[in-house]
């Protein structure tokens, strides 16, 4: 097995929620080796390497969550020097074997207050639907202990949906996004897996039912379908998409911008 996450998941072309939510999984999506794909642009370094002025909560940098205006959550201070963008699918294996590898780290570099690290839900598989609902249901207070929690679970989801019947996509014909993603919540034991994690039961149904959030979802997808072409993606610094990094190659990056 070689070090570090050398794969990603390529997304389908104009890919639109409501055809996300009834298209059959694409578990087996194309992989693709780092070093067979076009050179990453460098970081925009131009960011002055110094820590954010203000005061840390109390917990330290990595403390402070907020949901941004682009939909994405941001662990640390807005005004940190670096700030790193990550596009991932909480279904897409090779996001969770990034955040594996790659979280212990961006935590620590987030707590020194030079580095941002936002996660954008960017949904690539038709159960996204329902784990991004359920994931940001608490809002920034469980955002990332939820995220984190998910892409660990990988173990014990992806078997699941690797040995899903035909009858169960036929059975989702003609159902909302929302009735879909219910469905989905149920059959990996999504509600559940968040009520151990602080989100109760009918907090998770309301959130699962609520049709303004897919609709949020929708037009972020939409808006985004253009650049991100496969999860996980990132951008530092508000510079060109950058995929198909192992984490040390992304640190290096992160590191000679300030971080």
């Amino acid at each position: 097995m070689t070090t570090g996450v050398s794969r990603i998941m390529r997304l389908p072309p104009r890919l639109a929620l409501p055809a996300l939510a009834a298209a059959a999984l694409m578990l087996a999506g194309c992989q693709k080796k780092a070093d067979d794909g076009a050179t990453a642009p460098a970081a925009n370094t131009t960011a002055a390497a110094s820590a954010p002025a203000g005061t840390a909560p109390a917990g330290g940098w990595a403390e402070r969550v907020v949901q941004t205006p682009a939909g994405g959550f941001l662990m640390g201070s807005a005004d940190a020097p670096v700030k790193l963008v990550e596009y991932g699918s909480r279904t897409c294996p090779h996001c969770g074997e990034f955040a594996k590898e790659s979280m212990p780290d961006i935590k620590q570099m987030v707590a020194t207050g030079k580095l941002s690290y936002e996660f954008r839900d960017f949904p690539i598989h038709a159960p996204d639907l329902a784990a991004i609902l359920l994931g940001q249901c608490n809002g920034p207070a469980t955002y990332f202990p939820l995220l984190e929690a998910m892409f660990a679970d990988q173990v014990n989801t992806l078997p699941k949906l690797e040995a899903l019947p035909p009858s169960f996509q036929q059975s989702m014909q003609g159902k909302t996004p929302n009735e879909q993603a219910v469905m989905w919540a149920n059959l990996l034991g999504y509600t559940s897996f968040v009520a151990q994690r602080g989100v109760p039961s009918a907090k998770a149904q309301a959130c699962l039912a609520d049709s303004k959030a897919v609709d949020a979802i929708s037009q972020r997808l939409q808006k985004d379908a253009g650049r991100i072409e496969a999860t996980p993606s990132f951008i530092i610094n508000d510079g060109d998409v950058v995929t198909a990094l192992t984490w040390p190659d992304l640190k290096t990056k992160l590191v000679a911008a300030g971080a």
